[in-house]
């Protein structure tokens, strides 16, 4: 869904001119439409959740929609965890990442690493502290599959300008068939991350077992606040 400066704004609990200061300041995710500006509901939570404003519980269940909700553990579970992932630069990284996804062989990796690449290009997915959520919608082609998550942990640091300017040396990449899956999965992959036990089993590279059992203990959590 395209939301409008007004929704963007009431969305948020801000005023219009707040949404046009960030958009100047090109730390809030829009596009422009006919010369008018547009935002994606999944990335203002999901923006909004990283940077800790105050938006409400009631906007993130709704947003999330009817139906049932993805865990992220078992998203990841399916998605997999990579250790020690090679790549000098974002392009190589991704280019790694791509080939590490758990799909179908006749999937043509050359245009998902075309369309991890694209949504870079309208803004670093970087959120700080190192860690990165690359991501893309595969309309059609995976269904009935769910969307995963990739966790990849990588050799080295790369530079994926982000904000806080630190390089990026964990990925956690999000591959849904669908908006439906995005829109589930992108917001909770923020939220989770909030969570300081969390970042820190990511920060140690911490075994499978650990990661999984981690994510799941923060998703209680989150069902128990949502319930």
């Amino acid at each position: 869904m395209r939301l409008s400066v007004q929704d963007a704004a009431g969305l948020l609990g801000v005023s219009e001119k707040t949404i046009y200061r960030w958009i100047n300041r090109g730390t809030l995710p829009a596009y422009k439409v006919s010369d008018q500006y547009r935002f994606n509901r999944a990335e203002l939570l999901a923006w909004a959740i990283s940077r800790r404003l105050n938006v409400s519980e009631e906007t993130f269940v709704e947003s999330l929609g009817g139906g049932p909700i993805s865990s992220l553990s078992e998203a990841v579970r399916a998605g997999g965890i990579v250790y020690r992932l090679e790549g000098t630069d974002k392009p190589q990284v991704l280019r790694h990442l791509v080939d590490s996804l758990r799909l179908p062989v006749e999937m043509d990796r050359e245009y998902l690493l075309r369309l991890f690449l694209a949504r870079e290009s309208l803004g670093s997915t970087a959120v700080g502290e190192g860690l990165a959520i690359p991501q893309l919608v595969y309309p059609n082609a995976l269904e009935p599959a769910p969307p995963v998550v990739t966790l990849a942990f990588l050799e080295r640091p790369v530079e994926f300008e982000a904000l806080d300017g630190r390089p990026v040396d964990c990925l956690l990449g999000l591959v849904s068939p669908g908006l439906r899956g995005s829109c589930s999965l992108l917001p909770r992959i923020h939220y989770a991350l909030r969570d300081p036990g969390l970042r820190r089993v990511l920060r140690e590279q911490a075994s499978r077992e650990k990661t999984l059992a981690e994510l799941a203990r923060v998703e209680s959590g989150l069902r128990e606040v949502t319930s």
